[in-house]
């Protein structure tokens, strides 16, 4: 057993200890065996060092060179969302290095981030950690994770530009790195939308990464225990426990039903002086949920106003820090405003010299590969097909951006395999067949047992479309398979039976 192994070692170092003293100054530490310092010299050869530091300050490796002839071929993927993951689980790393270039060292199972803003999961629940996804990260010696920022791509010269992350004020400042590759592939995700309108950045929240999800369960119970302290007027008090919601796609009709449904089952009975005062207002320029059946549309309007969700049409003009102002004047006091409008392009995929699709994203062919830049792929939200190809741009879904990292790992596999995962290589392998994208239907909760499922393949198309207690039941079940790990099933299996017997966790950690 692993455990046991690791125990053996740790008997024999303690043997041995302390090493043989000699003469000073030549005391040493005591030598690693001779295999595994060349195992440690293989996987740092590559990288080379700059100019020497001053003793005051911080020593830096230098950049990630290109691969040598004994090497494998080096496939480095700029970062750890759906298609990034799913891509790196199914590489093949007896062909290929895997390198992962991402702000955050985990995995972000979005479909479950809206329950644990309410305390019905716990957060570690939907976070998996880019080690688990891919091992080879953490055990192979030319694999790395490194935490950081990717600031360009030097495509001519199959180089990557990259910051280090820091966070906090006792922190090395970040320093920038470069690493070759032979393969690269951007999978930077999108960005939350804005639209320009004044004042969402500094005082709404969005719902895409878990510290967002921290942010918004923090400030929610805050609220609630601020409005319950003496002093707090009506008027304040009515404004600190008003919960609003701009977006009505699914993130903002899920986390609407999670929160009604908090306040319904948890609020009512722990935090009774103010049960009275707190409400939810869901504010859509459209229809909600306008991916759906009609007849879904209708039923998840109702069950949301049954529970206690304020519908408003409108659109907003201006957000200040204690109230929005919508286009017909009317200004909409909040205590938390949560920002679920939809995602495009990031300032980065913006910014890069490559060819683009319509709306912006990065352009790719039906191989995912970005058009006159060898080597270089580009998958997920941030992709999408040229106009030259006919196929219109695919929708930021997981199960899009999964897909495509499924279908590139098998790409890169097959090239590999047929000799040509080195750089500039590879132009005459048979690629096999393009990406065809299939809709396999939505989902979404509304909170007190009730969801919806569409499992039509176009808004047009004809299908299955099913409403209340059964889809709930199909939604839970489908989510806990599709959750990565059996690791991460577990907890979330736990957390679900914990909140139905003795309700959420109202801590303020």
């Amino acid at each position: 057993m692993a455990w046991f192994r690791t125990l053996t070692r740790m008997s024999a170092t303690a043997k041995s200890w302390p090493p043989p003293l000699l003469p000073s100054p030549l005391r040493t530490v005591p030598t690693a065996p001779v295999a595994s310092a060349s195992l440690l010299l293989t996987s740092l050869r590559n990288f080379s060092t700059g100019t020497a530091a001053s003793p005051a300050s911080p020593t830096h490796c230098g950049d990630l060179g290109p691969t040598g002839g004994g090497e494998k071929p080096r496939v480095v993927v700029l970062g750890s969302g759906w298609a990034g993951c799913r891509l790196m689980k199914g590489i093949d790393t007896s062909i290929y290095d895997v390198v992962c270039v991402s702000p955050r060292n985990h995995m972000v199972f979005t479909p479950l981030l809206a329950s644990t803003c309410v305390g019905t999961l716990e957060f570690r629940s939907v976070a998996e950690p880019v080690g688990r996804i891919q091992p080879a990260i953490s055990r192979e010696p030319g694999s790395y994770f490194f935490l950081s920022n990717c600031k360009g791509i030097d495509a001519k010269n199959h180089r990557v530009i990259c910051e280090t992350v820091t966070d906090g004020p006792n922190t090395p400042d970040p320093w920038k790195f470069n690493i070759s590759y032979d393969k690269l592939v951007i999978a930077l995700g999108a960005e939350a939308l804005t639209f320009g309108i004044h004042g969402v950045k500094e005082h709404a929240i969005f719902l895409r990464e878990v510290h967002h999800a921290q942010e918004i369960r923090r400030r929610l119970l805050l609220n609630l225990m601020l409005s319950d302290v003496p002093g707090t007027t009506e008027q304040e008090k009515s404004r600190l426990l008003h919960c609003v919601v701009v977006g009505g796609g699914p993130t903002g009709v899920e986390f609407s039903g999670e929160l009604s449904d908090f306040i319904m089952r948890d609020v009512r009975q722990r935090h009774a002086h103010v049960k009275d005062y707190i409400r939810v207002t869901l504010i859509e320029a459209n229809e909600i949920l306008s991916s759906f059946d009609d007849r879904l549309r209708r039923y998840a309007t109702r069950q949301l106003t049954k529970s206690g969700v304020h519908l408003v049409r409108g659109i907003v003009k201006d957000v200040e820090p204690d109230k929005i102002v919508l286009d017909n004047g009317t200004e909409v006091p909040y205590g938390l405003l949560v920002w679920s409008t939809g995602v495009g392009p990031s300032s980065l995929v913006k910014s890069l010299d490559l060819p683009k699709a319509p709306g912006g994203r990065i352009g790719i062919d039906e191989w995912l590969r970005v058009p006159n830049v060898p080597d270089v792929y580009a998958i997920g939200d941030c992709s999408g097909f040229v106009e030259s190809t006919g196929k219109p741009v695919l929708p930021a879904l997981a199960q899009v951006a999964e897909r495509q990292g499924k279908y590139l790992a098998g790409l890169l596999n097959r090239i590999g395999k047929a000799g040509g995962g080195r750089a500039n290589s590879g132009a005459e392998v048979d690629l096999g067949d393009p990406f065809v994208y299939k809709h396999l239907g939505s989902m979404a909760t509304l909170g007190r047992y009730k969801a919806l499922v569409d499992l039509r393949q176009s808004k047009e198309g004809k299908g299955i479309s099913l409403a209340g207690f059964l889809s709930w039941f199909i939604w839970r079940s489908a989510y806990l398979t599709r959750v990565i790990s059996w690791r991460n099933r577990f907890y979330v299996a736990v957390n679900w039976l914990t909140t139905m017997v003795f309700g959420r966790d109202i801590s303020r950690i």
